[in-house]
């Protein structure tokens, strides 16, 4: 992304919903954006084709142009690659309740596990950072979500929210930008 034009926005997670709805894919929003995630973070390519590749369903949909789930592709895509950092995870908004916020966010966790494992193969070259921050993604994605809680509760929701999106971007970082680095040294 230019210096000038900041990342765009992701959709919001209703519109995600009612696509996921209209073309009954099995997954929810905040799984299915972690997803994609894996993906581009493993460095699977943005393609307009991206849920058969997610979904690894070769009969699933391709979202139309300009749709909900294409511009959260493009979006994501967009704001994996900024240098400013602008990447942001689909959740529920604030007002959702600690259960629905953390549990996104956990589902958010197993989609990326899913999308990350299918692009990046069985092995991927990893920084020993990369790899801690990979095993603590697994350990949320097994985590189950806390019906109630309080402002310490919400202050640690927010704390694992940005580790999950700084782990997102370092695994992003050590797949796809090292390997357009070491591309361009050779």
């Amino acid at each position: 992304m230019s210096q000038d034009a900041p990342s765009p926005d992701l959709p919001p997670i209703d519109l995600i919903d009612a696509e996921i709805r209209r073309l009954t894919l099995g997954t929810t929003a905040a799984e299915l954006h972690g997803s994609l995630c894996g993906w581009l973070a493993g460095g699977g390519p943005s393609r307009p084709e991206w849920l058969r590749d997610v979904l690894a369903d070769p009969a699933a949909p391709v979202p139309a142009d300009g749709n909900a789930l294409d511009l959260l592709r493009l979006a994501t895509a967009a704001q994996l690659g900024d240098r400013d950092f602008a990447f942001e995870l689909l959740q529920p908004p604030v007002d959702a309740t600690l259960a629905e916020r953390s549990g996104a966010l956990f589902e958010w966790c197993r989609g990326f596990l899913g999308g990350f494992g299918l692009s990046s193969g069985e092995r991927p070259t990893l920084s020993e950072e990369a790899l801690e921050a990979l095993g603590d993604i697994a350990k949320l994605a097994a985590a189950e979500p806390q019906d109630e809680g309080d402002a310490e509760d919400e202050d640690a929701l927010a704390e694992i929210e940005e580790f999950v999106r700084v782990a997102a971007l370092l695994l992003h970082g050590d797949c796809v930008l090292a390997a357009r680095h070491r591309q361009r040294l050779n």
